[in-house]
């Protein structure tokens, strides 16, 4: 017997499920090891933990956030290869989110309270676009993806120069978000006007702040 076609409802039941293990379970096991596991443990006073932390968290959150837009985005395209490409880069984005995770455990801390609530609020964003057009759901990967690479650069500034596991991390993410970014204008995506840019750099700002502390 040939393999059953899967409904819109088989795939967004799908979708639901992707949500909860994303947002409440442990992070699947990453296809890339993280940089950091070959580095020892630095020393760190109980402000840089807590500020290490901080920042981890938000770096976790802003994951969540990723595979949220990219599974709505691939849940409304159009054109099967954009829904496939979204897809690719969920599972690339799970490298981060496992990474990040396992950093956070490290420095003793727990991800975002806020987590399921970024998560939903990004997957509504991410179908919305991808409903309207392909070309503007690409856009907004890659608007997403710069806004993503200006906190991490921020980020590397502010991280302890002493917790060089956490540095490793986020520079290799920097590097991968900056190629999603460039991956997704190069398949057709539409470069966003400068107003909308601003617009959710204070969304993700708001985003930052809270994720930061609860």
């Amino acid at each position: 017997m040939g393999q059953r076609k899967l409904t819109f409802i088989d795939t967004l039941l799908d979708q639901i499920d992707s949500g909860l293990r994303t947002t409440f379970a442990t992070a699947p096991t990453p296809n890339r090891p993280s940089p950091a596991n070959a580095m020892d443990e630095p020393e760190l006073n109980e402000e840089q933990r807590q500020h290490a932390l901080g920042l981890m968290r938000v770096n976790h959150a802003g994951e969540i956030c990723a595979q949220a837009l990219y599974q709505g985005q691939a849940l409304t395209a159009k054109l099967p290869e954009v829904g496939d490409k979204m897809r690719e880069s969920a599972e690339e984005e799970i490298d981060h989110l496992a990474w990040c995770e396992q950093r956070i455990e490290e420095l003793g801390g727990k991800t975002s309270a806020l987590n399921p609530a970024w998560y939903a609020m990004s997957f509504a964003l991410g179908a919305g676009a991808g409903l309207i057009s392909d070309k503007l759901s690409l856009g907004f990967v890659a608007a997403t993806e710069h806004q993503v690479c200006s906190h991490l650069e921020k980020h590397l500034e502010q991280l302890p120069e002493e917790d060089d596991k956490s540095r490793l991390i986020v520079a290799q993410m920097l590097k991968d978000e900056a190629h999603h970014a460039e991956s997704a204008l190069a398949a057709g995506g539409h470069k966003f006007p400068k107003p909308v840019e601003s617009l959710m750099t204070l969304v993700s700002s708001a985003m930052t702040k809270s994720s930061y502390k609860i």
